[in-house]
């Protein structure tokens, strides 16, 4: 069998890092895997990109920009510009060689300008079988990445509390009801990373019918692996007598990922355990203001972003624990990547980080939007053993080991095949 796995980059975000896990894994089983990119920053076995050239690039450009001109008068703020999509602009790709020869298309992340609506449709209309593996909640709502407390899309949008003016019949009740109409007459098999999204797609009346199957994402765990930390540390730069808490994003500020409770729980061990908070550091990984870093006044050590996948392996290394206060996550690369390398993780239980972590074995599963828990956690988790960390590691390799995943990929694709 032929797949081609589509998605707008091959790097950058949590769901290009997944998808090219998911390819690989597959190439690596013996499937005749593809991926087709719109913004190519590697290269990758079988990859392929969306034309080329300066004038193909500025198309991309301007097919962004005509998204967000679209969006602006409906935006709420700027902090939540991109927490909104409505794929009003794209390429088909139903043309496309790569998609015309295979047997199986899967769908990853597909915004910003990559593939409208329109696209979309055009896709659904060649008759292949579809898999989609949805890496927010994007897919079955009205333009919203993240719902947080909003449940509109499980009728049919309308009232977003992203936009500026919610009303019953406003940009996400129109995108909704589009959306909803091309999934009526396609061929759709929907794939969840969690247990957690495929209950909310579920609950969408745009997929309450559609076939939905939870696997989690794959990983190398040859790679990702257990180093010595001593070591570690020291190619990092890193302190040798120091409790190493680690935080990683994207965007560090970003409101979903939460970090105002790390700092409430830092803040708390600081006050309440002196002995013991002098002997903390926080290592930061992610897009962040230098300025930012000097308000506080525990040692911050700012690792910026890490494109080096070695460099990040022993960056979870180095640490004792990892932190991820998401207030909302669907299955976060981070925390499989920790614990693949035997550093247990803190973080709330939301989403589907409590399918990844086992409470007090591979790591703190602390009350949602509770400092004080996330602060008993943290303390909880800075003194695992080595055998103790060696069994955060066995439990990762049982969940996503990259051979095991990859089989129930081909399970899905046989299926729709036969």
């Amino acid at each position: 069998m032929k797949v081609v796995h589509i998605n707008k980059t091959d790097a950058g975000g949590g769901a290009a890092v997944a998808a090219l896990r998911i390819h690989r894994s597959l190439i690596r089983a013996g499937v005749d895997s593809h991926i087709l990119v719109q913004e190519q920053k590697r290269s990758e076995a079988n990859e392929h990109v969306v034309g080329q050239g300066f004038t193909y690039n500025a198309g991309n450009f301007w097919r962004f920009v005509k998204e967000r001109l679209t969006i602006l008068p409906h935006e709420k703020e700027a902090g939540m510009r991109y927490y909104f999509s409505i794929a009003n602009t794209g390429q088909n790709l139903a043309d496309n060689p790569v998609v015309r020869d295979a047997d199986i298309i899967h769908l990853h992340w597909i915004n910003q300008g990559f593939i409208s609506l329109d696209g979309l449709e055009a896709l659904f209309n060649l008759g292949k079988p579809i898999v989609w593996t949805l890496h927010d909640m994007w897919p079955f709502t009205g333009g919203c990445h993240y719902a947080g407390t909003c449940c509109e899309f499980n009728e049919h949008c309308g009232f977003c509390p992203f936009l500026n003016k919610p009303k019953k019949d406003d940009l996400s009740y129109k995108t909704y009801i589009k959306k909803k109409a091309i999934y009526a007459k396609s061929n759709l098999s929907v794939v969840t990373c969690s247990r957690w999204l495929a209950t909310m797609a579920k609950s969408s009346s745009m997929m309450r019918n559609a076939n939905v199957t939870t696997i989690p994402n794959p990983i190398d765990t040859n790679f990702y692996r257990p180093m010595d930390q001593k070591k570690c540390r020291e190619e990092l730069g890193l302190p040798l007598d120091k409790k190493l808490i680690l935080f990683g994003a994207a965007k560090i500020l970003d409101v979903r990922k939460g970090f105002r409770y790390l700092e409430e729980a830092l803040t708390i061990i600081q006050d309440n355990f002196p002995a013991i908070s002098n002997r903390i550091e926080l290592v930061v990984f992610g897009k962040l203001d230098k300025n930012w870093v000097n308000r506080f006044s525990f040692k911050i050590h700012a690792m910026d972003f890490i494109s080096d996948p070695e460099k990040l392996v022993k960056l979870y290394n180095a640490a004792d624990t990892f932190i991820l206060p998401s207030l909302q996550d669907n299955l976060p690369n981070t925390v499989v990547e920790s614990l693949c390398c035997g550093t247990p993780v803190v973080g709330f239980g939301i989403g589907g980080i409590p399918e990844m972590i086992t409470h007090m074995k591979t790591g703190f599963l602390a009350e949602v939007k509770n400092s004080l828990s996330l602060a008993n956690g943290i303390y909880n988790m800075l003194f695992f053993t080595p055998d103790q960390r060696n069994d955060v590691r066995e439990k990762a390799i049982e969940m996503f080991e990259e051979t095991k995943v990859a089989q129930q990929y081909i399970d899905v694709y046989n299926k729709l095949l036969h």
